[in-house]
């Protein structure tokens, strides 16, 4: 089944048709039907928020001295500004009691988070847990009626990004995904996405979404090989482990270094690569496709018992119209380079000669190209944009169809790497064309009970 949703809900892949469209009044996509339509109710209605996966990094991880809050703590709070915090589910005890106490005795702890599924006071759920449970947690909300926003990178597998979107689809949940970069940094993403969406650039585009080695690289730590301890108190470490093969606990596997483990992530090809590659698709206009051909080089720890995601890489996806993105681990950085320009855009300022260049008249076009992509609504904020969408109902900026295409880059690369040779692609079928060893990685074995069915 090919991942995708109604033509009036996704925007043209043709810049051309795009930039007529935003030239005009704005167009709102239509909005969904069938689930808590909010709208119609009193802007004071506050919406039950559960949190799954929250955490604490502990002092020195990564040169910091101090212990800090993971992302999913993070998100959560954020939702907390915009709904009722009414739960929060972890399996570190230690963790959901951490993020419980600034709600009082308003906020009920869970280790297992289908019993938060079950509280029928919870519209939302914010899920901040590792990669490997982001599909099954997701999944189970909405099949449980909740609304759910996920960080990034939303799948392990291209296979989990197509149930989701089927699953989306089916249940009209609304889903928003972690790419904060389409709302947040000064709009300088979103700037950007629309100076390539107008064509300002030209029509065939190359993209080079550089997003730097994974921090056990750049930190000169330990590759391993790692030893195995006993869990901490208070962590059910089969339940961290879910789906993903048993393994003996060590803290390297914990923690924030679980990011380096291919069981667990896709290593800095998914956690940072998703970000700018997100923006890249989003700009320009490939959100409902893939590439053709993907073909790249790549270094691995090669340390047996240890980190095993690539430490550096360097591979080209190419579409079929032409157009190109290289994810490398450079510098941070993403680059727009066209027959009639180049603009560089990273969380430190967005820059180039089509920047610079740009008047007055041109800003106020830019505006209605930046308005259609965040589909009418104001830009300034991820979580904000969420809510919004929970009360009318409508597709969020960072919707879980267009992140599926974003992140099935990021696993195609990976793929592409760890078999060390080129791969072609159908993007309709999603499916390697001719290459039974490349299919059989669209999924992985799960563990049972906690296989995604």
């Amino acid at each position: 089944m090919r991942c995708s949703i109604e033509k009036k809900q996704v925007f043209q892949t043709d810049r051309r048709a795009f930039l007529k469209m935003a030239a005009g009044a704005i167009v709102v996509p239509a909005v969904w039907t069938g689930r808590r339509a909010r709208g119609a109710e009193s802007k004071n209605d506050r919406i039950g928020v559960g949190a799954i996966g929250t955490s604490r990094y502990r002092p020195g991880t990564w040169g910091n001295p101090n212990e800090f809050d993971g992302r999913g703590t993070t998100i959560a709070r954020q939702a907390g500004e915009f709904g009722d915090i009414v739960a929060v589910a972890d399996v570190n005890q230690h963790f959901a009691g951490y993020f419980a106490e600034n709600y009082g005795n308003r906020c009920q702890t869970y280790s297992d988070y289908r019993h938060l599924l079950d509280r029928k006071d919870i519209d939302a759920v914010i899920i901040g847990t590792p990669d490997h449970w982001h599909a099954k947690m997701a999944v189970d909300a909405m099949r449980a009626g909740k609304d759910v926003y996920c960080e990034k990178p939303l799948t392990l597998t291209i296979g989990e990004g197509r149930i989701l979107c089927r699953v989306a689809k089916e249940t009209g949940a609304v889903f928003q995904v972690g790419t904060q970069q389409r709302t947040e940094f000064d709009d300088v993403f979103l700037k950007a996405a629309a100076i390539v969406r107008s064509g300002r650039l030209g029509e065939t585009i190359k993209a080079l979404s550089s997003v730097g080695q994974p921090d056990f690289v750049r930190a000169g730590g330990s590759r391993g090989p790692f030893q195995s301890s006993p869990p901490p108190e208070g962590l059910d470490w089969d339940l961290w482990l879910g789906q993903a093969p048993w393994a003996e606990y060590c803290p390297e596997r914990y923690f924030y270094d679980w990011r380096w483990w291919f069981a667990y992530s896709g290593g800095q090809v998914t956690d940072w690569g998703v970000h700018h590659t997100d923006i890249a698709v989003w700009a320009m206009g490939l959100d409902g496709t893939g590439p053709v051909s993907i073909e790249g080089k790549a270094t691995f720890p090669g340390v047996e018992g240890g980190f095993d995601v690539a430490e550096s890489f360097d591979c080209t996806l190419k579409y079929a119209d032409g157009q190109e993105i290289r994810l490398f681990s450079g510098a941070n950085e993403l680059i727009f380079s066209g027959e009639k320009g180049r603009i560089r855009v990273n969380r430190g300022g967005l820059t180039g000669r089509p920047v610079e260049e740009l008047t007055e008249k041109d800003n106020e076009e830019l505006a209605g190209v930046m308005a259609q992509l965040c589909r009418g609504k104001q830009p300034g904020g991820h979580m904000k944009n969420f809510f919004e969408c929970v009360r009318d109902r409508s597709l969020p900026v960072s919707d879980v169809y267009s992140h599926h295409r974003a992140v099935s880059c990021c696993h195609l690369a990976n793929i592409a790497l760890r078999l060390d040779r080129p791969l072609a692609w159908d993007p309709e079928k999603e499916d390697f064309v001719g290459d039974a060893q490349a299919s059989a990685l669209l999924s992985r074995p799960q563990r049972k009970p906690y296989d995604l069915t």
